[in-house]
């Protein structure tokens, strides 16, 4: 029996060391993201280097005969991961070397610090040699082994069938987050591509039925985190967690993941995959149905076959549309960001006009300019529509453009039919996709229909933990007029995050609706201020100034929109409210005629709701323009 080395708390090789006691791996002392039995095969390579440790003898130290995995695959995705993480090579090995059909060794020089201390042995004569400190013999652990499997395979064939499989059901995963891919590019400016293809992996995945899978919102908070992962499955409620890393070198691109359940931060499945950035898109549908295998995750076959057909992409195509979406889905609301996405999806779609994505991006680019009165409606809508049209033709089977489809259908269309068609049509291609949820239940509430509103904000609660469902929250109860309810939910998207400018805006038409003017005037201030003078939250100040007697003001802010109306998009609808407050009741529905006229989406937005126009509901030219809009009913 071979003699056992000291036990250490840390193992320093190269620029990395390895803490045993904490799990953890660092890189010139940054943790670096490799847990569960990755990290418990590299503790006994690196407590055996230089020697040669068997299949055999791994199996019994990392995956115990309790364990209901396929060894051979997990043993093979735990060496990769460690080559991957360490960044060794199977050919050229300068940690870990193979020994063909036997094990592997650790062939890096090896420091030990902190040898834990053993029991004193007995005396004896007198050496000049340092004691041996006796560790867990790995051939008693192989005889205890093949005991255990003897006692398990007996209790599974004496107890009833129903206790039998419990053991393997305990990892069932029926839930899942992606957590933020790691960079091992080695270049921190390659962060917006591993961050858009975290994005497309939850993507994909959000197209599994009966598979719940947590939005991109929820997990970004985790990027770079420490958290351990019980805590992460904890926060958000999973069972399963998928990390990985993306590692882009010219025109290759290779995609680590691995599978855990999170609850008990077991491994049950990892894999590597390389191809060249012209088939990324096979290769994330390649990793997302290898992931749904893993977890039993009922597929249809309309969904594997989709998974199956996935076309090659420019790549430089590709590129640019994911630096289009990593501007989309960080600042959306803001006009640089937004201008920033849409140059970026029309060189996308220049590079490659077959690619469906990118048009779908360029179409919600259009759609989110128009939405925050960056462009005219009429400039907005002619080619989102017409981008959604050529990305549908190429694959009608992309949720996301069903959605923006049905938003557009609704804020300007007003075709309500076609609203819901097209909601119904996005969650059922991706069941899991948040905006299709969010989108539905503004919809539903901006209908008036309260409890099925309510329903849809219970399902987004499920995908979605941060500040975006808060605010989907609070969108909700300011379309059902719902005012105190509407003061607790901007409160709780403000602790989230105080800088989000929406939510003091929505904080503020909670207080006016509850009739805590001057607080209100607080929350449109601050929101005018974080948002850069967004013309909504200016002419909500507006109307709060008048409503606290400070009408000298409001006519300030009237005329100042006017003026800048000559040199940018000025929502007429923005306007009508302001001759609203003032009591001009005729010139605020001659711009909203001018509204109606143009489709302005603000209309098709406040027209229910707004504290601004109540004084002209009882006017008939209000329930004349509710008719004409189809919102009499």
């Amino acid at each position: 029996m071979r003699a056992a080395v000291p036990a250490s708390r840390i193992v320093r090789f190269d620029v990395f060391e390895l803490d045993v006691r904490a799990g953890e791996l660092r890189k010139a002392g940054v943790k670096l993201r490799l847990q569960g039995q990755p990290i418990q095969v590299l503790a006994t390579l690196l407590n055996n280097a230089g020697e040669l440790v068997t299949r055999e003898e791994l199996r019994a130290e990392v995956w115990p005969a309790e364990t209901f995995v396929d060894f051979d695959h997990s043993l093979h995705n735990a060496i990769a991961r460690l080559r991957e993480t360490l960044g060794d090579s199977a050919g050229t090995p300068h940690y870990i070397e193979t020994l063909p059909r036997r094990g592997y060794r650790f062939i890096g020089a090896v420091e030990r610090v902190g040898i834990a201390e053993s029991p004193r042995p007995a005396p004896s004569e007198p050496s000049s040699e340092a004691p041996v400190v006796p560790i867990r013999s790995r051939p008693r652990a192989i005889h205890m082994f093949a005991l255990v499997v003897i006692l398990g395979i007996a209790a599974l064939l004496i107890l009833p069938p129903s206790l039998a499989h419990h053991a393997a059901a305990t990892a069932s995963v029926h839930s899942i987050a992606v957590l933020p891919l790691d960079n091992f590019s080695g270049d921190p400016a390659q962060e917006y591509f591993v961050d858009g293809m975290t994005d497309e992996l939850i993507t994909d995945l959000a197209k599994i039925g009966g598979l719940r899978v947590i939005s991109r919102t929820s997990v970004m908070r985790y990027k770079g985190t420490r958290e351990a992962l019980p805590q992460i499955a904890q926060e958000l409620n999973v069972d399963g967690i998928i990390e990985g890393s993306v590692m882009r070198s010219g025109q290759r691109v290779r995609i680590t993941a691995q599978l855990l359940y999170g609850p008990t931060d077991k491994h049950l499945w990892a894999e590597t995959y390389e191809r060249d950035l012209g088939d990324v898109l096979s290769l994330q549908s390649e990793v997302a149905r290898a992931i749904a295998q893993q977890v039993r995750a009922q597929v249809t076959p309309e969904q594997q076959a989709r998974f199956h057909t996935a076309r090659p992409v420019n790549p430089e195509a590709y590129d640019a549309y994911l630096r289009g979406r990593y501007y989309l889905s960080n600042q959306f609301t803001m006009p640089q960001p937004l201008h920033m996405a849409k140059t970026y999806f029309e060189e996308a779609v220049q590079k490659d006009p077959g690619f469906a994505l990118a048009h779908s991006g360029l179409a919600d680019a259009y759609l989110y300019s128009a939405l925050f009165r960056q462009v005219s409606p009429e400039s907005a809508y002619r080619p989102a529509e017409e981008a959604l049209r050529h990305a549908l033709a190429l694959d009608d089977s992309i949720g996301e453009a069903h959605d923006t489809l049905a938003v557009l259908s609704w804020r300007y269309g007003w075709d309500w039919k076609a609203v819901e068609r097209e909601l119904n049509e996005a969650i059922a291609l991706a069941p899991s996709y948040i905006c299709a949820h969010e989108d539905r239940a503004e919809y539903l509430s901006f209908r008036g229909r309260r409890s099925e509103a309510e329903a849809e904000l219970t399902k987004i609660l499920e995908l979605d933990t941060s500040v975006s469902s808060a605010l989907t929250e609070s969108s909700v109860d300011y379309q059902l007029r719902d005012f105190d309810r509407l003061v607790e939910a901007s409160r709780r998207g403000l602790a989230l995050n105080p800088k989000e400018w929406l939510e003091h805006f929505y904080l503020g038409i909670g207080y006016e609706g509850t009739g805590k003017r001057l607080e209100s005037v607080a929350e449109y201030q601050k929101a005018v201020e974080l948002s850069g003078g967004d013309q909504d939250a200016t002419a909500a100040l507006a109307h709060a100034y008048a409503a606290i007697g400070r009408r000298a003001e409001t006519k300030k802010i009237l005329r100042d929109l006017a003026q800048a109306s000559t040199k940018v998009y000025v929502s007429p609808y923005l306007i009508a409210t302001l001759y609203a407050t003032l009591g001009d009741k005729d010139s605020a529905f001659k711009f909203l005629e001018k509204a109606y006229l143009e489709k302005s989406l603000d209309l098709s937005w406040y027209l229910k709701a707004d504290l601004r126009i109540d004084n002209l509901r009882s006017d008939p030219r209000y329930q004349n323009l509710l008719r004409r809009v189809g919102l009499n009913d």
